[in-house]
């Protein structure tokens, strides 16, 4: 059988599918419908199938579900992948950005999907105990939020992905990781552009000054 270095073409494009039809269902959308809310995501500015929305319009128990929710379906597959034999640092990046190729293109939604902030987050934790990734991510919507306020929401997810994209290519340097990064960064700014939400003007300033 084929094989890419340790693993085989099969297994590669086996859990890559899997991954993607993981990523292809949107919690929001089920929560919404169970929470007696179905217009949730069109009440939306952005009409986002996400966890934020699900928050804002859904209410706490329904935010709560969708996250969880989210975030494992990015978990899973890329934990039982890396579970099994070593695999090649391309079909890695692969598994590790499908779950949110699904998300943002679902097929279950006729490709309209959201921008895949959480799904990001649980693909990530998937590398554990690789945990730099994830907690650079973090650590970038932190820091514009909390301390160099970067606003409206757009532009903060822009130059956190931007930035946590560079900082993995020449900090953290493990090629399967950027790469599989470099492909979740694309897809979720493509979301991004895509997006209904009305753009302000950014805003930038230090959490000390009025």
């Amino acid at each position: 059988m084929l094989c890419l270095k340790g693993t085989t073409v099969l297994r590669t494009i086996l859990y890559a599918l899997l991954a993607y039809l993981s990523g292809s269902v949107l919690y929001a959308q089920i929560f919404a419908r169970l929470f007696h809310k179905p217009d949730l995501i069109e009440r939306s500015n952005d009409h986002n199938p996400g966890t934020a929305n699900a928050f804002q319009y859904g209410g706490f128990w329904c935010g709560v579900l969708t996250l969880v929710c989210d975030l494992l379906k990015g978990f899973i597959p890329v934990f039982a992948f890396l579970a099994g034999p070593k695999p090649d640092p391309i079909a890695c990046a692969l598994v590790l950005a499908a779950p949110v190729i699904g998300h943002a293109f679902p097929a279950f939604y006729r490709f309209q999907g959201g921008k895949g902030i959480a799904v990001t987050f649980g693909c990530l934790l998937g590398l554990l105990p690789i945990w730099q990734p994830v907690a650079t991510l973090a650590m970038y919507f932190i820091l514009f939020s909390v301390v160099l306020q970067i606003s409206p929401h757009f532009y903060r997810t822009l130059v956190a992905y931007l930035c946590a994209l560079v900082h993995m290519i020449f900090i953290v340097k493990i090629p399967a990781i950027w790469m599989g990064f470099l492909v979740i960064s694309g897809v979720v700014l493509l979301r991004l552009h895509m997006s209904k939400e009305q753009r302000e003007q950014i805003e930038v300033k230090w959490v000390w000054t009025r």
